[in-house]
C-alpha cells in the first residue's frame, strides 16, 4: 500500500497519483469500452463486409499504439507532459463525443442492413466514411498523449529525498497503474459491451463518453498540485545524433583496436571506449580534433558531429535486439484477432442460463483471465516447486520463454482453426449455412482452449520480451524499452492487415468464397487460422536463429522494476568528458 504524508511537499506526492491513476484508468475503459464491439458497430451500422471493418481497426489499432511514441517523443523534446496529457485528454474526449453522435444524428450512418450480410448493398458514403475515420484520428492522438506519459508523469510527483523510501513509493505506484489499467479493461469488455448489446449504441456508446469525461476532469481538477517538470532532448534525438555525426565523418579511417584513439565520454562514465560491434557508428563519438571538437568544459561544440561513447552503445544494443523483437510481431497478430474471434462467437450459443447469454464482445475477457492466471501460476506455483525439487533457484531463462510462448501461440491458432472447422460443419449440418447470423447449437465454450492457449503464450512471449528490453538494453535506455512492445502491436496490427488484405484479395481473383467473408458459414475462417498457425511455426524457426545470433543474454542484472525505476530518474546528460 502507499503511503506518504499527504502534505509533505506543496506540490506532488501521493495525492497528485491518484488523479493520474484514475485518469487513465477511465480513458481505457472508455476507449476499449469503445473498440471491444466496434466490428459489430461497423458491419451493422455502416454495411462493412467483415474483412473491411477488420482492416480498418488494425489501422485503428496501429495508429493507436504508435501515437504514445509520438506523444512521448513530443512531450519529452518541446511541450512538457502535463500539456501532453491534457491535450491527449480533449482530442479523446472529442472523438468520442462525435462517435457517439453517429448514433444519433439520422444519415451519420447507412440504413440497417441484416447483420453481416454478404448481400447488403448500403454502402456508406465517403463522408460518412471520413467522418468516421475522423472520429478514429482522434481517438488514437488522443491516446497517444494520455498513455505516452501517464506513468512517467506519476513518477514525477514522488520526491526523491529519500531513495529507499522513494523507491518503495514508486514500485507501488507502478504495481497499481498496470492493476487499475487491466482492471478497467476487463470491465470494459464485460459491463460496458453487456451495455451495448442490451440497451443498443446510443447508451452503448454514451457510457464511454460519460467515463471520458469523468476522466478528463479527473485529471485537470488536481492541476495546481501537479509538478511539471519541463521538457529536454528525447532519446530518439540521441539516436539521430549518433547516425548523423557516423555519416557526417564515414570518411574518417578507425584505428586498430589495440591503437589509442580519443573517444568522447559522459563525465564519470564506465563506457570509455566503444566495442567493435557495428563499428561504423565508432566514428560518431571520435575526437579528431580537441580544440573543434569540444568546448572548454568538455562538451562537444556540436553534438550533431560528436556523441559520446554511451550514445553510441544504446544505438548498437538496440540496433542488436531488433531482430527478437521482430519475432513477438507475429504473436502478436494472432491476439489482435478479436474482431473474427468476435463474429465467431456471436454465431455460437453463448447462453449460461436459459435467461443469461455472454456478450460475443465479453468472451476476450476469458484471455485476460488467463493471462493472469498463468502469471499468478508461474511465479507462485512453478517455479517455487521447481526451485524445491532442484534445490537451487530455478526460473526458465528469457530467450526460453519467448521461444515457448511463439510455440503455443501457433498452437493457440491450430486449436481455433480446428474449433472453427466444427462450428462450419455444425452450421451446414443444421442448415444455416445460408443465414448469418444465425446462430448454432455449439456451445461458445468450445472457444475457451482457444483462450486458454492464447493467455498462456502471452503470458510466456509478452512478458518474457518486455523483461528481455530491460534486461538488455541499458538502465539509461529504460523510456525505451518500455515503448518497444507498444511499437511492436503497432507493427502486428498492420501486419494484420495486410495479411488479411492479400487473403482476401488471392481468393477473390480465384472467384470463389473469400476465407474471410461476413457470411462466416460461407467463409473459410478455419484456413485462414491455419495459415497463422503456420506462420506461426516458421516465425519459432526464424526465431531460433535469431536467438542463436544473439548470443547469451546478461546475467545479474536486477528485475524489470528495478530498471524502470531507475530509468525514470532523469540523470544529467550534459556532463561530458573526455578521455
Amino acid at each position: 500500500m502507499i503511503t506518504e504524508p499527504l502534505l509533505s511537499s506543496p506540490k506532488g506526492g501521493i495525492r497528485a497519483l491518484f488523479f493520474i491513476i484514475a485518469n487513465e484508468a477511465l480513458e481505457r475503459l472508455a476507449s476499449f469500452g469503445l473498440s471491444t464491439n466496434m466490428i459489430l458497430y461497423l458491419t451493422r451500422e455502416y454495411g462493412m463486409d467483415a474483412a473491411s471493418g477488420a482492416q480498418i481497426l488494425f489501422l485503428y489499432s496501429a495508429a493507436g499504439n504508435f501515437m504514445p511514441i509520438i506523444g512521448a517523443f513530443l512531450a519529452d523534446t518541446y511541450v512538457g507532459r502535463y500539456p501532453m496529457i491534457g491535450f491527449g485528454c480533449i482530442a479523446s474526449l472529442l472523438g468520442m463525443v462525435l462517435l457517439w453522435l453517429t448514433t444519433i444524428i439520422p444519415g451519420a450512418t447507412v440504413p440497417s442492413c441484416a447483420q453481416f450480410s454478404s448481400r447488403c448493398t448500403n454502402d456508406a458514403t465517403t463522408p460518412q466514411l471520413l467522418f468516421l475515420y475522423f472520429c478514429f484520428g482522434l481517438m488514437s492522438i488522443g491516446a497517444g498523449g494520455i498513455r505516452s506519459c501517464s506513468l512517467a508523469f506519476g513518477a514525477d510527483q514522488l520526491s526523491k529525498r529519500d531513495s529507499l523510501k522513494h523507491a518503495g513509493i514508486l514500485e507501488s505506484f507502478f504495481s497499481w497503474y498496470y492493476v487499475t489499467s487491466s482492471a478497467s479493461v476487463f470491465i470494459s469488455m464485460t459491463c460496458i459491451v453487456y451495455i451495448q448489446d442490451a440497451m443498443g449504441w446510443k447508451v452503448g456508446f454514451g457510457v464511454p463518453v460519460v467515463l471520458m469525461i469523468l476522466s478528463t476532469l479527473s485529471f485537470f481538477l488536481a492541476s495546481p498540485i501537479y509538478v511539471k517538470p519541463k521538457a529536454k532532448a528525447s532519446w530518439l534525438i540521441g539516436f539521430a545524433r549518433v547516425l548523423v555525426a557516423s555519416f557526417r565523418k564515414r570518411r574518417i579511417e578507425l584505428s586498430s583496436p589495440d591503437t589509442d584513439e580519443l573517444y568522447h565520454h559522459r563525465k564519470g562514465s564506465a563506457l570509455v571506449v566503444p566495442s567493435e560491434r557495428i563499428r561504423f557508428l565508432n566514428k560518431a563519438c571520435v575526437v579528431k580534433n580537441p580544440e573543434e571538437d569540444l568546448m572548454p568544459d568538455g562538451r562537444a561544440s556540436d553534438p550533431w558531429r560528436l556523441c559520446t561513447v554511451d550514445q553510441v552503445e544504446e544505438l548498437k544494443a538496440l540496433i542488436k535486439i531488433i531482430p527478437i523483437w521482430s519475432t513477438g510481431m507475429l504473436v502478436s497478430v494472432n491476439v489482435c484477432q478479436n474482431s473474427f474471434l468476435l463474429l465467431q462467437a456471436s454465431t455460437m450459443n453463448r447462453h449460461i442460463t436459459s435467461k443469461f447469454e455472454i456478450p460475443a464482445g465479453s468472451f476476450y475477457a476469458f484471455m485476460l483471465l488467463s493471462l493472469t492466471m498463468w502469471i499468478a501460476l508461474y511465479d507462485r506455483v512453478i517455479i517455487p516447486l521447481a526451485s524445491k525439487i532442484t534445490g537451487k533457484p530455478t526460473r526458465l531463462g528469457l530467450k526460453q520463454k519467448i521461444g515457448i510462448g511463439i510455440l503455443g501461440s501457433a498452437a493457440s491458432m491450430a486449436v481455433l482453426a480446428i474449433i472453427e472447422r466444427v462450428r462450419r460443419e455444425t452450421a451446414i449440418r443444421e442448415g444455416i449455412s445460408d443465414i448469418p447470423d444465425a446462430v448454432t447449437h455449439m456451445s461458445a465454450m468450445w472457444l475457451l482452449p482457444f483462450y486458454f492457449l492464447l493467455g498462456f503464450s502471452e503470458a510466456m512471449n509478452g512478458v518474457g520480451l518486455n523483461e528481455f528490453f530491460y534486461t538488455e538494453l541499458p538502465k539509461s535506455m529504460s523510456s525505451v524499452a518500455s515503448n518497444l512492445y507498444s511499437i511492436g502491436l503497432s507493427a502486428a496490427s498492420l501486419v494484420a492487415s495486410f495479411i488479411v488484405g492479400n487473403v482476401r484479395g488471392f481468393i477473390s481473383e480465384a472467384n470463389q468464397e473469400s476465407w474471410v467473408s461476413s457470411n462466416i458459414n460461407k467463409g473459410h475462417y478455419d484456413y485462414y487460422y491455419w495459415l497463422l498457425s503456420s506462420l506461426g511455426v516458421a516465425n519459432f524457426i526464424y526465431y531460433l536463429a535469431c536467438s542463436k545470433a544473439y548470443g547469451p543474454c546478461k546475467g545479474g542484472q536486477k528485475g524489470i522494476t528495478g530498471d524502470v525505476r531507475e530509468g525514470l530518474i532523469d540523470d544529467d546528460d550534459d556532463d561530458d568528458d573526455v578521455v
